[in-house]
């Protein structure tokens, strides 16, 4: 019964050492900004916000509906 007890409080402690870590760990990142390195090159976060990934999806889609690569020219009036 004894070592039930110890053991149920040595986890709520361990438990609440840990959350107080996590917390300051946060706090402390939260006033400074992190910003890129000198060299480091920034990727968008998720592929619908990279350009060159929505272009190729666009090709992809036209030549397998057989689309023209662009809209023809308008022709001359006569």
């Amino acid at each position: 019964m004894r070592f039930l007890l110890f053991l149920i409080v040595l986890g709520a402690a361990v438990y609440l050492l840990v959350r107080v870590v996590q917390r300051r760990g946060v706090l402390a990142r939260r006033g400074r900004p992190s910003a890129p390195g000198p060299g480091t090159v920034r990727r968008p976060v998720s592929p619908d916000d990279d350009a060159d990934f929505l272009r190729d999806i666009e090709r992809k889609r036209r030549r397998r509906h057989g689309e023209p690569k662009a809209d023809p020219p308008p022709e001359p009036a006569t």
